[in-house]
């Protein structure tokens, strides 16, 4: 169930009430029975790992986020599979 956030416009006073989404919103406070307002607030969720826009889409990666190939040492390759021969290389 998701927690709402509400003030009051009298004594500023937060209250959290954990409510369904089709309740309707609190309109007294219960502590001086001022009127009562829905705060915006973040939420503590967070997607984390691969297979989100934010880690795959959603940032820039700049040039100082990848390593420099220059100071990298140089890695040999070795294919996987011989080449197969082609008609043009037979003649």
């Amino acid at each position: 169930m998701p927690v709402y956030e509400y003030q009051c416009s009298a004594c500023k006073r937060i209250e959290e009430a954990f409510q369904k989404i089709s309740d309707p919103p609190m309109a007294v406070c219960p502590q001086c029975k001022g009127h009562l307002e829905k705060l915006i607030s973040h939420s503590s969720f967070h997607l984390k790992g691969s297979g989100w826009y934010v880690t795959d889409y959603g940032g820039t990666k700049t040039k100082t986020d990848s390593p420099d190939k220059s100071q990298s040492a140089p890695t040999e390759t070795t294919p996987a599979v011989p080449s197969a021969k082609t008609k043009e290389d037979s003649k």
